[in-house]
């Protein structure tokens, strides 16, 4: 079901007034506003979960399951650079991942359905959720709140940058990464930078530690578990002659696997207290498990890729390889089935990556994903993916 001209000029507006009005996750409330107000003035009922989200639902003419459709609303901490007519009026808070996007594409999708009842077979709730950038986020508060009770299948998408325009990415089984934290505190003893046999240097030790955190993935992961550990702060004194007595550091750990999550934690408190103890130095370790990894449905997948292939054509559908990004959808695809799928924005004139001050999307992928997700999930509702089960 593809939009017309007039329906996409209304989508591209959509976007442009969410990119000038950005919110910070779990601060969305005129951005929910806004959302609930389109939604309404189309007709559609709206409900919300945890009060921070906003969901539609559409009933069609024919009984028949319940499926979700999902975009995140929340923007995030940067200063805008774009230069765009329509940038961020809320200094220092842009729309730089593309979620103004994701919500103009559900709106879309909105606006197609409730012309075409007749051709839904169940229910469809259009699901806008808050603070996708935040741990945790809107998603885990979402299903805590058994948000999805009754709800069999849902449906997500990100306009992604590292693919090119014009171009749909698809992937089967573990997608984007489980993303956890860590915070490392070490304790030791200050003293005069000349005479370091006085202290127990904490400098030295977290330079040890990081040094061994980087053989985890190397040597205690299996080769074909893919793993990445990453250190992001390190403070350690405030002056050049003096030995302090804390140092501090902290890092990331993406996966693709839980037992890999669990072993990567275990190996880090085993490497810190053994450094530790060698220097005579004591420590804190904080390990925060975060969004665990997106985990795409098989059969639901291979029926969007089958609609989006008879669509655009084969060569515009790509199988990709797995993202060490991370998504907080993975908390549905971890208790529905679920699919989650990519619609390429890359552009030689637009080099800037996600999170980026500069970072700007092709808006002529804005209608190929209201028609993507417009025409799968009607043909879903129909039966369409009995096939691919």
């Amino acid at each position: 079901m593809k939009p017309d001209t007039n329906l996409t000029e209304w989508i591209i507006e959509q976007r442009r007034y969410l990119h000038t009005h950005p919110e910070l996750s779990h601060q969305e409330k005129e951005t929910k506003t806004y959302i609930t107000s389109q939604l309404h003035g189309l007709g559609i009922e709206t409900y919300s979960i945890t009060g921070k989200d906003v969901i539609g639902i559409i009933k069609g003419d024919h009984p028949g399951k319940t499926v979700a459709i999902r975009s995140d609303m929340d923007a995030l901490p940067i200063l805008e650079e774009t230069g765009l007519p329509f940038s961020s009026v809320n200094n220092g808070v842009m729309h730089a991942c593309g979620h103004d996007g994701h919500m103009s594409i559900l709106l879309g999708i909105a606006r197609l359905l409730v012309s075409n009842k007749s051709a839904i077979h169940g229910t469809i709730h259009l699901l806008f959720q808050h603070a996708e950038e935040e741990v945790p986020g809107g998603a885990v508060e979402i299903v805590g709140a058994n948000g999805l009770n009754n709800i069999e299948a849902i449906f997500g998408y990100h306009l992604w940058q590292p693919l090119k325009s014009g171009l749909i990415g698809v992937r089967q089984g573990p997608t984007m990464a489980g993303a956890d934290r860590f915070i490392i505190r070490i304790f030791g003893k200050g003293g005069h930078g000349s005479m370091p046999e006085e202290t127990i240097d904490p400098t030295l030790v977290i330079s040890q530690i990081i040094t061994q955190l980087h053989t985890i993935v190397s040597r205690s992961i299996k080769a074909i578990d893919q793993a990445v550990i990453s250190i992001g702060e390190l403070h350690s004194g405030t002056s050049y002659n003096v030995i302090p007595d804390t140092a501090f550091a902290s890092g990331t750990v993406r996966y693709f696997n839980k037992d890999t999550s669990l072993l990567i934690e275990k190996r880090i408190e085993d490497i810190i207290a053994g450094v530790c103890k060698s220097f005579g130095a004591t420590y804190e370790l904080d390990y925060i498990h975060g969004d665990p990894p997106v985990l795409n449905d098989k059969a639901l997948t291979a029926f969007i890729q089958k609609t989006a292939i008879s669509l655009f054509g084969e060569e515009k559908v790509v199988e990709i390889d797995p993202i060490l990004g991370s998504e907080d959808f993975s908390y549905y695809s971890h208790e529905i089935p679920a699919s989650f799928t990519f619609i390429g924005v890359g552009k030689e004139d637009t080099p800037y990556g996600h999170h980026h001050p500069k970072f700007d999307i092709d808006e002529d992928m804005l209608p190929v994903g209201v028609e993507l997700f417009t025409t799968g999930v009607l043909n879903y509702l129909r039966g369409g993916n009995e096939d691919e089960n």
